[in-house]
């Protein structure tokens, strides 16, 4: 099998573990013909995106042990289905998006233009984000 790639053409990079997400709840944003919802883009949620789901019927807040979902809260990295993400764009409440974390299936349901505009992924070299010293 091939080794799953995300958005940007490169391995498909973990979205958080804590908690534990993905469709197969491996942490990744992996997906199969059985995942109806294409649970691909890897968001980092807000209470913005949160509440936004919440009013389309999409609770991700509230626990569900049943099926060992914590709830959500601001700051969780989260495999969104692209539908809804996308719902969100369109509704003023995207999340921002882990682009490397996001599964290249996601720009089937949401063209890579409008993912990249909410992106939010820091370099693997991440010193040049630093202030230089004056």
């Amino acid at each position: 099998m091939n080794e799953p790639l995300n958005v940007l053409g490169t391995p498909l990079e973990s979205c958080g573990t804590e908690p534990m997400t993905g469709w197969y709840r491996d942490g990744c944003c992996n997906t199969d013909p059985s995942d109806g919802g294409s649970h691909t883009i890897c968001a980092v949620v807000t209470a913005d995106f949160l509440e936004h789901q919440a009013s389309i019927g999409n609770n991700l807040m509230t626990p569900a042990p049943q099926f060992g979902f914590p709830g959500l809260k601001p700051g969780d990295r989260w495999c969104v289905t692209a539908a809804n993400w996308l719902r969100a764009h369109m509704d003023g409440a995207a999340a921002p998006v882990v682009l490397a974390s996001t599964h290249e299936l996601a720009t089937q349901i949401v063209p890579l233009e409008i993912l990249k505009e909410h992106a939010v992924d820091v370099p693997l070299d991440a010193t040049s984000l630093l202030d230089e010293p004056e």
